[in-house]
Order: C-alpha cells, then structure tokens, then sequence
C-alpha cells in the first residue's frame, strides 16, 4: 500500500512561487487552503502529492539536494520530445525562471534543460 505524501518547501513568497509550480505542473491551487505566509498546490485529478510552501526567514544558501524534474514528453521520441521540452522552457522563462544550461544525451540529442525558478531553486525540464 503506498502512502500518501506532500512534498515541502520553504519560500520567502510562498504565494509566488507556489503559482510558479502550478503553472509548470498544471497545478491548481488548493481549495480552501488560505494563508498568508504558506500556499499549497494539487493535482485538479486528485492523484499526483501536493506541494506545499512555508514563508520562513533565511535565504537559499546551497544547491538542493531534492529537486522536481518536469518531465513534458515521457516516452516520444525525440523529433516529438525535444520541441515540447524547448516549449515548456519558454513558458517557464516567461513565468520567472532562469535557464541555467541544457545536457546532451549524445551530439546534437538533447536531454533536459537545467533551470532555476524564481527563488533559485535548481530543477530540469525533460
């Protein structure tokens, strides 16, 4: 039997940051969860963890040790994968992250993009 789980995360704007995630995953925000300094996201399907963010004082100070991989074509080939990975950078470029640097799996095949969202935080775009 699996557990149910929510994945959390400090933020110094939780409701900024968790709007970036629901924009990137096709989040929504979750109902009735109203609080100034946290804000959670779900799944709208009900399936997938939710994500939580908390304000808390301190700035990121290192790399994560965790992060979320977005993964927008599991499984297509890459003439079908590698537009949509190029699409969803864009859209999360305009949103507020930073592209970082994009990894090959050989010459000319690419991998996934690596980013930071808008508090730094590293996560890849596949």
């Amino acid at each position: 039997m699996t557990t149910h789980w929510t994945l959390g995360c400090d933020a110094a704007d939780p409701h900024r940051l968790a709007a970036f995630w629901a924009l990137a995953l096709g989040y929504v925000a979750e109902p009735g969860y109203d609080d100034p300094d946290g804000a959670s996201v779900v799944d709208p399907a009900g399936r997938l963890p939710a994500i939580g963010f908390l304000r808390v004082p301190e700035g990121k100070t290192a790399k994560n040790r965790v992060h979320v991989d977005v993964r927008v074509a599991p499984g297509r080939p890459d003439d079908q994968r590698v537009p949509l990975v190029r699409a969803k950078v864009a859209e999360l470029l305009d949103a507020g992250a930073t592209q970082v640097r994009e990894e090959h799996y050989a010459p000319g095949v690419l991998g996934h993009v690596v980013m930071l969202d808008p508090e730094g935080n590293e996560f890849c775009v596949a």
